[in-house]
């Protein structure tokens, strides 16, 4: 049995082809779209997660010419979704996730427009529908995907595992003719035909190439940098933004972190920690830039290794008094329980944990990598030694503890992905808790977050971590923050209209609240204007790619508006872009 058999659908079937974000479904069905193709079957494309001009750019990565073919049609039911601009096509219906009778009533209206049966339709994806509008996506299913197939057509829906719950992933199989399930593992791919039609069970293996995941597209500003160490490490809190200040209340940051997991609670967790850490390890580019006589004390009294107990205690408490105040937590090395290579650390009013209590997982994803992890293995490569370390949580607020400690080695650490990635159901716990608050915030002027001694606020960096870095880690991470921001925006001005409040009210309280958390300075009249926004790459760094780049801020106006007003935005200035500020249109 070869992958090109199971590669076809059959006619009159709809397929149903799952496995775990990042797996390799997307790629699968683009070869899929390109066979179709040489058969001159019509193609409908329902996208989801991109643009059409991005799915087409891949499929003619992989072979198909660069003359466009009359047989392919696009349903985009991504950028309303989102608040992006994808440039109008004649070949493309425009769809809303949020709404799946506007996605069916698009299928028949391209289906009309074919004139024809034995199309192929390929749903890339049902994940963010379903996140969306998990109660109604068995129900489009059987009525729409299924009776499309059975009307002499075929059908291939891709979902992904994990990002919901488990009886709804099988309520949705009991619906398809058949069963592809695809995982990665020892560096392959391989696909599982659970069910099928045509074919007995089997399985099937390919390599694959693994996922490059870094900090390349980041360009640091070495005047700016220098600006920013003196004024931290002399105490001072405004460098970045003279209007608005440096710091943002650490209930938005986390808002967009937890918001962007629902849609890969695998994946996202681990490339957040990978990246984080990375950005930890960059301190032994930064420390040429510290001040003269802080070099020259790393140079003469740093230790080579921070193996030691007492090399870790005597230095530890010397950057801790020197680290920039980012009110990310109170830290305290735990000396009477560390060991060689093995060192713990107790961290009060973490800015990762505080108000998730007893949710049922730890939840720190910025300090252990960055603070911890990767600060250590930097001073050390500054110092000729080239290790790696990893941090794990050991005990969390989030599970129920008084303070998180963690746990600080040289070397792997075998839990730690089990620790970081999360259940499906765990995430719509945080996610529900942190939309309960700012409803809450909203309807009764209930604080959000409040730390005994550390306050409400974070440093601007924090939120660079929360909002910037996943977005240079790729395209899927950039459609998790636009995807999750489009769902809470969405969720939070139904919760509004259904507590009563009006349009424009509700419009009000949510733009209040945006500079209530020094997101930015926020106005709105005939636009949206953020300036100084915390989201979009500031004059201290900056990308390669100079475009439009605050995902979660977009998606989450869109959702805003689209559930208050019926009306969608879209960024066209950013500072990211080389702009004054950033900007929405609102249509």
């Amino acid at each position: 049995m070869s992958l090109a058999e199971i590669q076809e659908v059959p006619t009159s079937n709809l397929i149903l082809l799952t496995g775990t974000p990042g797996v390799g479904k997307t790629t699968f069905c683009h070869q899929v779209v390109l066979n179709a193709l040489v058969t001159d079957k019509p193609i409908i494309y329902v996208t989801t997660e991109h643009g059409p001009a991005e799915v087409i750019g891949l499929l003619r990565e992989r072979g198909m010419g660069e003359s466009l073919p009359n047989a392919l049609s696009f349903i985009d039911a991504f950028g309303e979704t989102v608040g992006v601009t994808t440039p109008e096509r004649p070949d493309t219906v425009n769809a809303n996730c949020e709404d799946l009778n506007s996605i069916s009533m698009a299928i028949a209206k391209v289906q009309e427009k074919i004139g024809r049966r034995d199309i192929f339709l390929a749903f890339d994806s049902l994940t963010s529908p379903y996140l969306f509008n998990e109660k109604e996506v068995f129900r489009f299913m059987r009525l729409c995907l299924a009776k499309f197939a059975s009307e002499g057509n075929s059908v291939l829906a891709l979902m992904d595992e994990g990002c919901g719950k488990e009886e709804d992933l099988g309520a949705m199989m009991s619906v398809a003719d058949g069963i592809l399930r695809m995982e990665a593992k020892d560096g392959s791919r391989i696909v599982n035909v659970v069910k099928h039609p045509k074919i007995r069970p089997t399985r099937i293996e390919v390599p694959i190439e693994s996922e490059r995941v870094g900090l390349l597209a980041r360009i640091i500003d070495p005047g700016v940098l220098r600006e920013v160490l003196r004024a931290t490490m002399a105490g001072g809190e405004t460098v970045l933004r003279r209007e608005v200040g440096d710091f943002v209340n650490l209930f938005w940051p986390n808002f967009a972190h937890w918001s962007g997991m629902l849609w890969d609670p695998k994946r996202f967790p681990m490339m957040t920690y990978e990246l984080n850490k990375e950005d930890g390890a960059s301190i032994r580019e930064i420390i040429p830039f510290f001040p003269w006589h802080l070099r020259l004390f790393i140079k003469l009294f740093m230790p080579k290794s921070f193996s030691k107990v007492k090399d870790m205690k005597k230095k530890w408490e010397t950057l801790e008094r020197r680290r920039p105040k980012e009110r990310t937590g109170i830290m305290e090395y735990l000396a009477s329980i560390s060991k060689t290579d093995e060192h713990y650390f107790r961290l009060y009013e973490s800015s990762d944990c505080w108000g998730f209590e007893n949710v049922g997982t730890a939840m720190a994803s910025y300090l252990p990598p960055t603070m911890f992890a990767g600060m250590i293995k930097g001073f050390e490569y500054w110092q000729g030694l080239e290790r790696d370390w990893n941090a794990i949580e050991t005990k969390c607020i989030g599970l129920g503890d008084p303070y998180c400690e963690i746990k600080l080695v040289p070397g792997e650490i075998d839990e730690l992905r089990g620790s970081l990635e999360k259940d499906s159901s765990v995430i719509e716990r945080i996610h529900e808790k942190l939309m309960h608050r700012l409803t809450g915030f909203l309807l009764d002027g209930k604080p959000l977050v409040e730390r005994p001694r550390l306050g409400s606020d974070v440093n601007i960096h924090v939120v660079y971590h929360a909002m910037a870095f996943p977005a240079l880690a790729g395209e899927r991470y950039r459609m998790a923050l636009r995807m999750g921001g489009a769902k809470s925006g969405s969720e939070v001005g139904k919760r509004l209209i259904e507590a009563g409040i009006k349009e424009d009210e509700a419009i009000k309280r949510v733009i209040d609240f945006m500079n209530y958390c020094k997101v930015g300075k926020v106005t709105v009249d005939e636009t949206i204007r953020i300036k100084e926004n915390c989201e979009s790459q500031t004059k201290l760094w900056t990308t390669k790619i100079k475009e439009p780049s605050c995902f979660f801020t977009t998606g989450f106006l869109n959702g805003l508006f689209s559930a208050v007003k019926n009306q969608h935005v879209r960024e066209v200035r950013c500072i990211a872009a080389g702009d004054p500020y950033c900007e929405w249109e609102i249509t």
